[in-house]
């Protein structure tokens, strides 16, 4: 029987606390260590910020629409501020995540994503799933957790149909079915020997509508790719949201906003946490230009797909460090 003991790595968490080295899975190819290759650069202007309180009113709501379709256009992704979601709750969030990340491994294996240790599930603590022998692994966790930013995420999507001009602000909400779907991922980063030979998570986009990531506030990471170069995310105070578009709603909008590449790097000193929520449509949905953006000058520029399909390949192409978007190019 051939040896798939590669497909259940150690857990990070653990690795990070036995070895000085990272296992030779976790490192990123020659071609990417080049020196400051995973540093990053500041970003050329401030982080696109967008006041939700004044998007969602009457008053104000046009100059802070400009600035959303700006934010989108030129990186895909932007901060949110006065969203409304008590600092109290966000703080209870980050800390219910890094003690259930402290607590002994005999205690978080109870939550395992691998099914009799060795069927990986999307729920769960452990490590992404592993679907070639030579994937290069990221050195981060995750635990899966549902719960609900509904209210900020439909006002947003709100807010995206109109810059469309949709004639129903809920023609991107409309998109997503019965049974659309909301997950939580909670990632732990912890300190890595050689940051400057793996990753937290390799380059990619999210395959979803929409994603709310609620960030580190001390310790930064997060870096976005545009025009060749790699930009770092600061930490910010004060709890705003991160949000990014997801490839669903690349497709939807008929690429008007572009789902941004992005990635997250390691720190030798500190350990790093967030929380991120992804909205995606059904599973048995078919992911679409929507039609109302179509005619003669715009023909659609993506085949449609089913979303469970849609993820499957995505994971396939995460794999091989690859973007699913381009696989569905007309």
């Amino acid at each position: 029987m051939a040896d798939e003991s590669w497909r259940v790595p150690s857990l990070v968490q653990e690795l990070a606390a036995t070895v000085q080295e990272p296992p030779s899975r976790y490192l990123i190819p020659e071609q990417d260590r080049r020196d400051g290759q995973l540093a990053g650069a500041e970003m050329p202007e401030p982080v696109p910020t967008i006041d939700l309180r004044r998007l969602f009113a009457s008053d104000g709501a046009d100059q802070e629409a400009t600035k959303l379709r700006a934010a989108l256009q030129s990186w895909g992704f932007f901060l949110v501020t006065e969203h409304g979601i008590e600092s109290s709750l966000l703080d209870s969030l980050s800390t219910a995540s890094r003690e259930f990340f402290r607590k002994p491994l005999e205690e978080k294996q109870a939550y395992s994503n691998l099914i009799e240790g060795k069927h990986w599930q999307l729920e769960g603590y452990g490590n992404e799933q592993v679907y070639t022998q030579d994937q290069i692994l990221d050195w981060g966790l995750l635990h899966e957790y549902s719960q609900s930013c509904k209210r900020v995420k439909d006002g947003i999507l709100r807010a995206v149909a109109r810059l469309l001009d949709l004639d129903d602000d809920d023609g991107i909400i409309g998109q997503f079915g019965d049974r659309g779907s909301t997950n939580a991922r909670f990632n732990y980063y912890p300190a890595c020997p050689r940051p400057d030979l793996v990753l937290g998570v390799s380059p990619h986009n999210d395959a979803c509508v929409l994603t709310l990531l609620l960030a580190d506030e001390h310790v930064g990471g997060l870096q976005f790719h545009r025009d060749g170069t790699w930009y770092c995310v600061p930490p910010v105070r004060g709890r705003p949201l991160l949000v990014n578009v997801g490839v669903s709603l690349e497709i939807m909008s008929n690429g008007v906003f572009k789902s941004p590449v992005h990635r997250v790097v390691t720190n030798s000193q500190k350990e790093r946490m967030s929380l991120a929520m992804f909205y995606a449509t059904d599973l048995e949905k078919e992911v679409q230009p929507i039609a109302e953006l179509l005619d003669e000058k715009h023909p659609a520029r993506y085949k449609k797909i089913k979303y469970r399909d849609l993820m499957a390949a995505h994971y396939e192409h995460f794999s091989r460090r690859e973007r699913v978007i381009e696989s569905l190019n007309i």
